[in-house]
């Protein structure tokens, strides 16, 4: 499994937590089909779970006219892993992680989600 398809598997867990309420290993289990979990997508999921407050707070101060929680799920769950990975993980350039946010939001999100993840990572960036 490449860094990519562990940022969707990440992805697909850290978005079943959120929506259906239920814990790691159960998101895990749902989201791999019982498959072992690849290291770097446990290192992301945990690592969300870890920061979460920070990282939503992060988040919430670069909306203009909307609350993290009116943000549809699939945006809301891509900025937290990509916001993870720019203020937590220094192994990853931060042009990548915002690239991947994007990559991923155009095939999950719906027509405009690349360009708000893009848009929100961005004024994230400039402000640290």
């Amino acid at each position: 499994m490449n860094r990519r398809e562990a940022r969707i598997k990440a992805f697909q867990v850290l978005f079943q937590m959120d929506n259906h309420d239920i814990a790691f290993e159960d998101a895990a289990n749902f989201a791999l089909e019982g498959a072992a979990i690849h290291e770097f997508t446990s290192e992301l999921v945990r690592g969300v779970i870890t920061y979460k407050d920070d990282i939503d707070q992060a988040i919430s101060e670069q909306l203009v006219n909307w609350s993290l929680n009116r943000i549809a799920s699939v945006e809301r769950t891509l900025l937290r892993l990509a916001v993870y990975e720019i203020k937590y993980n220094e192994t990853i350039p931060i042009k990548v992680s915002i690239n991947e946010a994007v990559e991923i939001a155009k095939e999950y999100g719906e027509e405009n989600s690349g360009k708000f993840i893009n848009g929100v990572l961005s004024k994230i960036v400039s402000d640290e």
